[in-house]
């Protein structure tokens, strides 16, 4: 972690493609594998990234994310100075299609939407689907003729440094990773997700300190009285994610989806009780002139829509209701 800040502190002024480079560069993308005992770490070192810089995030958490599945699906990430990303976004409006090639390999042909750091990745794990309708998982070369990265996809101030735009694919060469289902049915899919969750819950610790430094020694009432909100919103999630983390090391195999729903569900409320905490106690000067915390204050709610609000609540109330507990425990059980 502390190669990692060093290395973060000295890209203040970097692009978030350029940054991505330099940490994969140095090596810093080589993350904790999930569920191999370092969970945490690895979310830590996500949500210290999302501290930094969520276009950056955005980028790196893409591209440790791929690394991931490709170690899942037991397939090496390539060179050492590849860039990946993970493009899964599933509108009906933009699917690729995976089908057999006339080399006896497989093509992807169609658009994808939602694809982020398009421009300057090499390589992207993708959502697609075969002829007869089973879903896959791909990984492509997107230094390929067919590849044609457009302008189209994007209208949000927040997140635009990720340049997250359309892409299309005309009879791309791919390689098909797992079998059908493999990238939703893995263990690894719902520890992905709540890797997610830390990116946001680093924006937030940031918005957190710059709140606690505007504070301190002031004895404004009001003012301390927001930083104790975003405290307690933070450290209950922080917790949750601890006691999350400890349990996908310890059953790895086991489909964590209670556990990121949860996470996800608890950062996204509890950043946005600090995104409305430091607002009212911090006012419009720091919003305007301080352009890191303007852009972070952009971007956050926009990262954040990744969640699918109460289609997840009812998702993970489904779960609570219908699990069958060996100890009878109810997941508030103290």
């Amino acid at each position: 972690m502390a190669l990692l800040r060093t290395a973060l502190s000295s890209l203040q002024d970097a692009a978030p493609a350029t940054a991505l480079k330099r940490l994969a560069a140095l090596r810093l993308d080589r993350l904790p594998l999930p569920g191999h005992g370092a969970t945490l770490d690895r979310w830590r070192a996500l949500a210290a990234v999302g501290a930094h810089d969520l276009a950056l995030a955005k980028l790196f958490e893409g591209h440790t994310d791929a690394l991931a599945i490709l170690h899942e699906a037991g397939v090496h990430g390539g060179a050492d100075d590849a860039l990946w990303a993970t493009w899964c976004a599933e509108p009906p409006d933009a699917r690729l299609a995976l089908s057999p090639g006339s080399d006896g390999g497989m093509r992807l042909d169609g658009r994808k939407a939602w694809c982020s750091g398009a421009r300057d990745v090499t390589h992207a794990v993708v959502s697609c689907w075969r002829p007869d309708g089973a879903a896959m998982l791909a990984a492509v070369d997107l230094r390929q003729a067919g590849v044609t990265v457009t302008d189209d996809g994007w209208n949000a101030v927040g997140m635009a440094a990720s340049g997250s735009v359309d892409v299309r694919f005309d009879s791309v060469q791919a390689r098909g990773l797992g079998g059908p289902g493999f990238y939703v049915e893995r263990a690894g899919f719902w520890h992905g997700g709540a890797g997610v969750a830390a990116c946001w819950f680093g924006a937030a610790t940031r918005l957190a300190e710059a709140l606690r430094k505007r504070v301190a020694g002031r004895g404004d009432p009001h003012r301390l009285a927001q930083l104790g909100g975003a405290a307690v919103a933070l450290q209950g999630s922080a917790a949750l994610m601890r006691e999350a983390a400890a349990r996908i090391d310890g059953s790895p195999q086991i489909k964590a989806m209670g556990d990121a729903l949860s996470v996800r569900l608890s950062v996204e409320a509890s950043a946005g009780v600090v995104l409305a905490a430091a607002g009212r106690a911090l006012g419009a000067g720091p919003l305007c002139k301080d352009a890191a915390l303007a852009r972070l204050y952009a971007d956050l709610p926009v990262f954040m829509r990744q969640s699918h609000a109460e289609r997840d609540l009812e998702a993970l109330g489904r779960l609570v209701s219908e699990s069958d507990n060996e100890s009878g425990a109810a997941p508030w059980t103290l």
